[in-house]
């Protein structure tokens, strides 16, 4: 265990282990920035919302290709366009939000454990939370997540402080002020005032003796969260109001209520059972602690029994964020990341006394050598590969990703025998491992085919200048990396509606009119003779239709909807 020694125990100065975490965090967490472009499903949409807020000045109201987006609050995209517009370079820009939130969690990891117990455990919570897998992967992507969990976690530190180190309440009142700016950021930022729950019982005696004045500061504690709230939704509502405009009037309605009280409640997609995040996510993506799990809930069991009240405010958060989003029918995934920082928390003080027992080490040093094992293997299929859906399934991951598989499965072998008495240290290896193989070398191998950069370089070159292009199943991909103006639908319009207004549309051309659309839908109605495939991306075989090749039997007479317009060369 010598090697893990080191490495728990750390530098001999706090400040010299908080900024080494920082900077593991920054070499793990960034590796690859700059190095592709976004990928769907949701960066392009961020990205290109907070490239047209930069272009065209208009930071209240997002809007995608001329349509407004009434799904999330503006912070996530105004944070993007902030960067944009300091350097000018989307392809840095729209990561940094999460590396930099991704970041400031880990300080924060860091800080709290070091005043709840001491510098080495601190250091332990900083690596435990930069190597849970699903947190990793959101500071490493461009959705709100990384985003909405610092502000969550920074409101969980101000009431820790609060709770447990006698702070004063100026900590009380910046949890609740960064629950506000959770929750204009996702809407979910009120999970970091469910800790208070179980600290009326871990304080109850406080609360008892409290006085008249104390009972006053507590109750003025949800006013920070309007104020955080109130500095975006006061200047849109007015905005809405002055503008009375329906379709302001429709996003201001939408983002208040269906997005928020509807979605939660009465959730229309991603409808899972009850006990999704138990059984499919946790397993997973809370590797590697999601191993220790029975002894975490055997570690916390004797704690309560000695009436720890860290360890019942850190687990009856976790236990109330797994409910909060359990008993709604729509769940992903992602939604759980909050919790992965009180996860580390609650787990680093015990992780150097499960290591010291035979199966909680042998199952860490084996993981190491599955990760190695399976990528090997991996490796070596896709080398021999030859079947037709396996042929397509590579495609999809850049042509030949074995040297890459390759590479990293034997790193993770090597490793696991070299530091096979250093668990610890042997998971924090081959995962940093991974993780820079995937920066460094996934993302240039895997980026042109996450990407249409190349269909709509295709689009450009056959299409004459003049002339217009809609798209059908509209994606915010396409606009982002097109050179030139796009139409298209609403991105909420039916598939089946698409398809008529676009032969609508056609029909009603003057000739100089074409359509690009996923072969599937439209390979009936068109001469394929004048048809012009440009290649499968995003699970389809995009196409490109010339009005003159549309069947009679397809053309449609009645009244033409307008589509939305875009123009990357107009703000």
């Amino acid at each position: 265990m010598h090697s893990d020694h080191v490495l728990l125990h750390g530098p001999r100065q706090t400040q010299q282990a908080f900024w080494l975490l920082l900077l593991c965090g920054l070499v793990v967490l960034g590796a690859g920035l700059g190095l592709r472009d976004p990928w769907p499903a949701d960066e392009p949409r961020f990205a290109l919302i907070a490239k047209q807020m930069v272009e065209s000045g208009q930071w209240l109201f997002p809007f995608r290709g001329g349509e407004i987006y009434p799904d999330k609050p503006p912070m996530f995209m105004w944070a993007i366009a902030l960067f944009y517009s300091l350097t000018g370079s989307l392809r840095i820009a729209f990561l940094l939000p999460s590396l930099l939130a991704g970041l400031g969690t880990l300080a924060l990891v860091f800080d709290i454990a070091r005043r709840l117990w001491d510098r080495a455990t601190a250091f332990r919570a900083g690596l435990l939370l930069l190597f849970t897998v699903q947190f990793t992967i959101q500071a490493k992507g461009a959705q709100i997540d990384a985003l909405v969990t610092f502000f969550i976690t920074l409101g969980v530190y101000g009431f820790l402080r609060f709770l447990l180190t006698d702070a004063g309440w100026r900590w009380y009142y910046l949890g609740w002020f960064a629950a506000g700016l959770g929750i204009i950021t996702k809407g979910v930022g009120i999970l970091a005032a469910l800790i208070l729950i179980p600290a009326l019982w871990t304080h109850r005696a406080q609360i008892r003796a409290a006085s008249r004045q104390a009972w006053l500061k507590a109750i003025a504690g949800p006013l920070f969260l309007l104020l955080a709230i109130g500095l975006w939704l006061v200047p849109m509502v007015l905005a809405v109001a002055h503008q009375g405009d329906a379709t302001y009037v429709a996003y201001r309605d939408n983002i208040l209520f269906r997005q928020t009280v509807t979605r939660y409640a009465n959730s229309w997609h991603h409808v899972k059972p009850f006990w999704y995040y138990l059984t499919e996510v946790i397993p997973a993506f809370w590797l590697p602690l999601s191993l220790f799990l029975p002894w975490l809930v055997w570690s916390c069991r004797d704690a309560l029994r000695q009436g720890n009240r860290t360890v019942l405010l850190l687990l009856g958060y976790i236990v109330l964020v797994l409910l909060f989003f359990s008993l709604s029918p729509g769940k992903r995934g992602v939604y759980i990341t909050p919790a992965t920082p009180v996860l580390a928390l609650l787990a680093a003080p015990w992780l150097p006394l499960w290591l010291q027992r035979r199966w909680p080490a042998r199952l860490w040093s084996g993981l190491v050598w599955v990760l190695g094992a399976v990528l090997t293997v991996a490796a070596v299929v896709a080398a021999l590969h030859g079947h037709p859906k396996l042929e397509a399934q590579l495609a999809e991951l850049g042509g030949d990703p074995w040297p890459l598989l390759l590479s990293a499965g034997l790193c993770c072998l090597l490793l696991a025998a070299w530091l096979r008495k250093a668990p610890f240290t042997a998971v924090c290896g081959a995962l940093s491992i991974l993780w820079l193989h995937w920066g460094l070398w996934g993302y240039p191998l895997m980026n042109p085919v996450r990407t249409p950069i190349d269909i709509m370089q295709q689009v450009q070159q056959r299409v004459p200048a003049q002339d217009q292009v809609l798209i059908l199943k509209f994606r915010e991909q396409f606009l982002l990396f097109t050179p030139r103006p796009l139409e298209h639908w609403p991105y909420l319009m039916e598939n089946k509606a698409q398809i008529a207004a676009s032969l609508t549309w056609l029909t009603q051309g003057d000739g100089h009119r074409w359509l690009l659309a996923p072969a599937k839908f439209m390979e009936n109605c068109f001469e394929p003779a004048d048809t012009q495939p440009l290649g499968l991306r995003h699970g389809e075989e995009w196409t490109l239709y010339p009005q003159r090749a549309l069947r009679a039997s397809c053309r449609q007479s009645g009244e033409a909807l307008t589509p939305f317009h875009y123009d990357p060369q107009q703000p």
